[in-house]
């Protein structure tokens, strides 16, 4: 049985020094999380944004224990001290650009890409919506990993960086743009961490990349990448085929809302009920799920790679920590959870949508994800249980009173929003 990424966003600059990480972990720790991912550490250039590095021997100020110029080194205490926790920490990896700043850019012209004048190229990238609009990061200088000049030096750069990490004490990597990168570059990077440590975890940032893109990666080596799922309307058929075309690549990881994104609970006008109904389903959808700081008590307020600080914590709108440690819990012990999946949507009531999950296309382990698109009101089911060889048994983790395991029902009725798991016994 493979073990699922159960994985917790701190946000760096949200909880500040690095001295504060360790009770944050534990707090992920106690509420099931077996993953802290951590955004960028490192010291940022003239836009103070955590993706513009200019230092990669320097905290980020706000991190910094002692205040502005700690060296990267007073992370492995901390790291340490969070790995005694049980959690292993993933780095986010960033190597297809620098800050403009970044003394690499002029000590080593020839790594970055430019234009007709020699100047430096800012990455972009175009609205798949309209071709026409495309947003340019000026902050940032895109680097040119593909046919830069001293191409062997450029990628043994990227090598040490990666053999730092995990000196430091970081276990895994989340790889930023990880389309942006040659496939080679990517294997070898891979490679070498695992000369170090063979355990660890490679995981493939693909949002917003071309079907074709994601096919490129499939012989990098990456344990993960995210999947889409969070912008599913539960009716639509592209995530289901999206999910199965791409679990032949590798298995994926689900998330409600991400740094990237705007908060779920502004984009509801706080509805507990879809902070519920999102975290179970993408625990649920795929082989790894992720939480982002701050959304088991509702924050609102977006994060910024630029300007949130830990003052930008808000007063909890409600809090959801009993119940992301049910549904982790559940998907950590039950088997038909613990990897990808086999997918395939039945025929159902009204507003209700159940998936046919299986762990393999053998069916080893089957069961059904019932989901209640109803946001409102109560919805009943009919539930077909032919497929399941082994007495089905219902798990609820929206209703903290109901016993875990009881034997399913043929008819099931489900809370406003609520999702459900129906499973073999395990």
């Amino acid at each position: 049985m493979s073990i699922p990424l159960i994985v917790y966003n701190l946000f760096p600059t949200l909880v500040g020094p690095i001295s504060a990480w360790p009770a944050e972990a534990r707090r992920a720790r106690d509420m099931g999380f077996t993953w802290l991912y951590v955004n960028p550490v490192h010291f940022p250039g003239f836009s103070g944004s955590l993706y513009a590095i200019r230092d990669y021997d320097r905290l980020h100020p706000v991190l910094s224990p002692a205040g502005q110029g700690s060296g990267i080194e007073a992370l492995s205490p901390v790291l340490g001290e969070i790995r005694d926790l049980g959690l292993p920490t993933m780095m986010d990896l960033v190597v297809n650009h620098t800050s403009r700043d970044n003394p690499l850019v002029t000590g080593h012209p020839g790594w970055f890409k430019r234009d007709a004048k020699g100047e430096v190229v800012s990455p972009r990238a175009v609205d798949p919506d309209d071709p026409e609009r495309f947003t340019v990061w000026g902050d940032l200088a895109e680097v040119d990993n593909e046919s830069a000049q001293d191409r062997e030096g450029l990628w043994a750069f990227w090598e040490s960086l990666v053999v730092r990490g995990l000196e430091l004490g970081f276990e895994g990597f989340r790889c930023d743009a990880a389309y942006k990168v040659p496939g080679p570059l990517w294997r070898r990077l891979i490679a070498r961490a695992r000369t170090i440590r063979p355990g660890v975890l490679f995981v493939a940032e693909t949002l917003g990349c071309r079907p074709d893109e994601v096919q490129a990666l499939a012989d990098a080596g990456f344990d993960d990448f995210y999947n889409s799922s969070k912008w599913w309307d539960f009716d639509a058929p592209w995530c289901l085929e999206q999910h199965e075309r791409f679990r032949r690549v590798a298995p994926s990881i689900a998330f409600p809302e991400s740094h990237d994104t705007e908060r779920l609970a502004a984009e509801t006008g706080g509805s507990e009920a879809v902070q519920r109904q999102r975290y179970a389903f993408a625990a649920f959808f795929s082989h790894g799920v992720q939480l982002t700081m701050g959304y088991e008590l509702g924050y609102q307020r977006r994060l910024d790679v630029v300007s949130t600080r830990p003052g930008d914590r808000e007063p909890a709108l409600f809090d959801l920590t009993d119940f992301v440690r049910r549904v982790n819990t559940l998907k950590r012990r039950h088997p038909l959870l613990s990897g990808e999946g086999v997918l395939r949507r039945l025929e159902s009531a009204p507003e209700v949508t159940v998936l046919r999950r299986w762990s393999d296309e053998a069916g080893a382990h089957r069961g059904l994800v019932v989901v209640n698109r109803d946001l409102a009101g109560e919805r009943e089911v009919r539930l077909d249980l032919s497929d399941l060889r082994r007495e089905p048994r219902l798990h609820r983790p929206w209703q903290p009173d109901a016993e875990e395991g009881a034997p399913a029902p043929a008819t099931l009725r489900l809370a406003p929003a609520e999702v459900a798991l129906v499973a073999e016994a395990a």
